[in-house]
């Protein structure tokens, strides 16, 4: 039987395939069949790019930081190099090939031709299974993506559905699919039902990270016999959220952020991967438009509890609000509103392209912050609020 070899890629190859993603003209899904590649591994790819950026801005000061640790290590190697014999050598390939790298990326760490260490001593260091080099995940099918496309279209109609009345939905549509796999779909959407409830939440989270108290609860008021969100003031909380975007060619992720009072979007960008990097240049964008709010909400999604995203919010010194777990309710404007965008302009539009998708929300999103009327701040035009609120207090 001939034996599969793992495909190596060059640092260069990396970075090619991650500018072209960064340019969003593509989805990940047509990068993926381009180059063969799974769309996991485009956005690891993705995450390292940025996680080493800096290095290249300051290599000298990369270079200062760890002269004495490197000193120290060629000390100690030196000592115990003929006591040692092959658990140093094993351990320089450790260090050098896991310094500074995310857990994630130690897959692509395993050399299939070194002579020194083998393969299942390289996988035990890394603490991965052997197994694990030699799957190859199929590309998603155009089957799959149109199940995908009517689990979004489902769940705008019917927000309060969570994953088994999703599934239920597609059998009765004749969409061969199990309870298991319209989970895992909805989770890779972000997806979930629109109301509390007692059972695993499917955002994804990265238990690492701390999880911030929901601070809103002082707004909610009773109206109606309906309990609603009352923020009195303009540019006092901000919410920020992703929803997934269906295209011809693939998927998108939209991020966005909107103010309570005014429901004026402040600022929103279209990607095709949903990772920190998204929320952050939203969020970088809207703070360098208007005045800091005083409280910031979202959900527990790791993009949003990630150390990137709260460092910003800590620095302009924001209040962190998050959504108690399995409570989309929480963030129900954010809700609201990308329900609205999907409506009154992707499920009615059939944009060819990336480009048309962009300039399509670009002309919803400029009708909706000024030229439609919000019946919840009086039949007045979102930005109009938002601007004279920030003129009264200036």
């Amino acid at each position: 039987m001939t034996r599969k070899y793992i495909k190596n890629f060059t640092a260069e190859y990396k970075t090619k395939v991650v500018l072209e993603l960064l340019e969003s003209e593509t989805t990940i899904s047509q990068l993926s069949k381009k180059y063969e590649i799974t769309p996991k591994t485009i956005q690891n790819w993705k995450k390292q790019f940025f996680s080493n950026a800096s290095v290249a801005f300051e290599p000298a000061k990369v270079v200062s930081e760890y002269k004495a640790e490197i000193e120290e290590l060629k000390a100690q190697n030196d000592e115990l190099a003929k006591a040692l014999g092959k658990t140093t050598i094993e351990r320089d390939w450790a260090l050098g090939k896991l310094n500074g790298l995310d857990i994630r990326n130690k897959k692509d760490l395993v050399d299939s031709k070194s002579t020194k260490v083998s393969m299942t001593r390289q996988c035990e260091l890394l603490n991965i299974n052997r197994s694990i080099l030699y799957y190859q995940p199929q590309i998603m099918s155009l089957y799959n993506k149109n199940i995908m496309d009517r689990i979004d279209e489902i769940y705008t109609e019917n927000p309060e559905y969570g994953y088994r009345y999703i599934h239920q939905s597609l059998l009765e549509e004749d969409y061969k699919i199990g309870r298991d796999r319209t989970l895992k779909y909805m989770k890779m959407m972000g997806i979930e039902a629109l109301y509390p409830k007692k059972k695993k939440s499917v955002s994804i989270q990265n238990k690492s990270h701390k999880i911030y108290p929901y601070l809103l609860g002082q707004y909610w008021q009773e109206s109606n016999g309906n309990r609603c969100v009352v923020v009195p003031r303009t540019n006092e909380v901000w919410s920020g959220d992703i929803t997934y975007i269906r295209t011809s060619q693939g998927f998108m992720y939209m991020a966005a952020i909107i103010d309570w009072r005014s429901k004026a979007i402040l600022s929103y960008k279209l990607s095709n991967t949903m990772d920190s990097s998204l929320v952050t240049s939203v969020l970088n964008e809207a703070l360098a438009k208007y005045p800091a709010p005083l409280i910031f909400n979202s959900d527990q999604g790791s993009q949003y509890t990630g150390s990137e995203h709260i460092e910003i919010l800590q620095k302009y010194g924001i209040q962190i609000s998050m959504n108690g777990k399995g409570r989309s309710i929480d963030n129900i404007i954010m809700e609201r509103f990308f329900r609205t965008l999907k409506y009154n302009c992707i499920f009615i539009n059939e944009f060819k392209s990336i480009s048309e998708l962009k300039e399509g929300i670009n002309s919803y999103v400029n009708k909706y912050n000024n030229k439609r009327f919000h019946s919840s701040i009086g039949y007045k035009r979102p930005m109009d609020v938002y601007q004279n609120a920030l003129k009264d207090a200036a």
